[in-house]
């Protein structure tokens, strides 16, 4: 049974009066370009400023370069920006330290573009992501960069690193990518 798009438009209009009497704050997802790479737009501060995570892209040769969280000279429109006011990484804003992904996600923003069971999919993702490219990078290198490893040539597997880097990775990013793109109706 198919339903028709004023049925569907009259279901996405009852959700957004139920979410908006929970309380919850979100903003229309918009997925754009600045500086020739695309971005997605994942909230706005407490000062209106809006933070995009920026497209994945295999770096170097050899990992993967994601999770870069930035802001722009023209932020609401970051494909008229001139400059990037400032660039940060998704683990070190909201992974890192005491309290969890989640509540560090909800307590920056003070309006997203996820609902709260979109912002646990996020941040699982964006974990997952940073466990996989740590161990990639292990593997490609043979240790964890203090000094040289004793066990490299153990610890070296080009063919687990392909795997990680050709299929893995690229999937998780894909996952957060689904969750940040606006619904084509």
């Amino acid at each position: 049974m198919e339903t028709s798009k004023i049925e569907q438009t009259e279901v996405k209009q009852t959700i957004a009066e139920h979410i908006k009497e929970l309380g919850v704050k979100t903003m229309e997802k918009i997925k754009t370009t600045a500086f020739g790479k695309k971005v997605y737009l994942i909230g706005k501060d407490k000062e209106d400023t809006f933070y995009w995570l920026e497209e994945g892209k295999f770096d170097c040769g050899w990992y993967w370069g994601f999770g870069y969280v930035e802001t722009y000279t023209r932020n609401e429109c970051p494909s008229l920006a001139r400059d990037i006011n400032s660039h940060s990484h998704f683990d070190g804003m909201f992974l890192n330290g005491k309290n969890n992904g989640y509540d560090k996600f909800k307590n920056f923003f003070a309006k997203t573009v996820l609902t709260d069971g979109e912002i646990w999919k996020l941040v699982e993702l964006m974990k997952s992501f940073y466990i996989a490219r740590n161990y990639s990078d292990m593997l490609h290198s043979g240790g964890a960069h203090y000094t040289t490893n004793p066990a490299a040539e153990i610890i070296k597997s080009p063919t687990e690193y392909d795997r990680i880097n050709k299929i893995v990775i690229p999937a998780i990013i894909e996952e957060v990518y689904k969750l940040l793109t606006p619904e084509q109706i």
